[in-house]
């Protein structure tokens, strides 16, 4: 397996006595109106929210009450329970962290359109009951295992000449593995567990909930769209059924646009580093091979394209997804990037448009 490059006033009135009768009148006409019963619709009560719904907490986050309406500046809980149920129904919004952001809106949007809503981006009372037909908790207890904590954990150099003496690209600490484990930045599993060790076998912590029931039905056509850096899963019918935001290329390696198709899926690859092939490399570096594990270049999956050196792979980063630029391959969360590679085979066909 070869990789390439790869690595958001009331007016005042004189006294005339025309509009002091008109002012007369209109007082008259409040005071009617004020004596009739609400209407029907203006007098259904909308379901009680959390009594504390800014608390990311277990009661909080799973409460199917919390529909206030998501969108820019948004945080909190009802971010969180969004991204959740998002990511369950298969339409990414990258690192669950509670926060609005743009991989969010973007999830949004497609989950929207794919339901026929308006797509605003923001989360609405339709939208709202749409994602809410998933009533499955958000949140859920985990006791932290043996094998979570076993490590090595080893900080992961950034020089890719010292990554190379390295025997496995793996995580740095408990609290990153158990973020990826759960789609969740490690900055939110601390906040959802204060005073919690996330370095202990048998601590019990809270973490999103993120195990879908249903597998993906057959891809037909991956669809990679540059203008706003997404990756689109489509039926037969042409339906979307899954959806990752992703990082493309830059001006230095832009996307290689056109129809390809996959033509292989490594997984826990080794990665082949060119410095040649780098427009910013060292110009003291050597080409090296990288170990395996998910602080690998290219995460824990490679999935070659027909187009030669290109692929569609993991990351070590995914808090940078969709905001930074890659060496001009595709690159997705390591958690995407695998149910990607679950949910394709060699053969199917990858558009990569403007």
């Amino acid at each position: 397996m070869r990789t390439r490059k790869c690595m958001e006033l009331q007016p005042v009135f004189p006294f005339l006595s025309l509009q002091m009768l008109e002012f007369r009148v209109f007082i008259v006409l409040i005071g009617i109106a004020a004596s009739f019963p609400p209407t029907a619709a203006a007098a259904r009560p909308r379901a009680a929210a959390p009594a504390s719904a800014t608390q990311l907490t277990f009661d909080v986050v799973n409460d199917a009450r919390l529909t206030p309406e998501v969108g820019p500046n948004s945080r909190g809980p009802a971010v969180l329970r969004a991204q959740v149920l998002l990511d369950r129904a298969r339409f990414s919004p990258g690192e669950i962290d509670a926060v609005f952001g743009s991989n969010l809106q973007k999830a949004i949007a497609a989950f929207q359109r794919s339901q026929g809503l308006n797509a605003s981006g923001s989360i609405d009372e339709a939208t709202w009951a749409a994602l809410n037909r998933d009533s499955a908790p958000v949140l859920a207890q985990y006791k932290i295992g043996d094998a979570d904590v076993a490590g090595p954990f080893v900080a992961v150099p950034t020089d890719m000449m010292e990554q190379s003496k390295l025997p496995a690209l793996g995580f740095a600490s408990p609290a990153e593995a158990l973020g990826e484990k759960f789609h969740a930045s490690p900055k939110l599993l601390q906040q959802l567990n204060p005073g919690k060790d996330l370095a202990r076998a048998g601590e019990e912590i809270l973490v999103p909930n993120v195990e879908s029931s249903a597998a993906l039905p057959p891809v037909a056509k991956v669809i990679v769209a540059k203008f706003d850096s997404t990756i689109t899963l489509v039926d037969s019918s042409g339906k979307a059924i899954a959806h990752f935001p992703a990082t493309l290329g830059s001006k230095h390696d832009p996307l290689p646009l056109g129809t390809w198709k996959i033509q292989g899926i490594a997984r826990n690859p080794v990665f082949h580093y060119n410095p040649q092939l780098f427009w910013d490399a060292n110009p003291r570096h050597e080409k090296a091979k990288l170990a395996p594990g998910p602080n690998n270049p290219v995460g824990v999956v490679w999935i070659s394209l027909s187009k030669p050196h290109y692929g569609i792979h993991g990351t070590p980063e995914p808090s940078k997804i969709g905001k930074t630029q890659s060496h001009g391959c595709i690159r997705l969360t390591n958690w995407d990037a695998q149910a990607l590679a679950q949910a394709v085979a060699p053969g199917v066909v990858a558009v990569l448009q403007g």
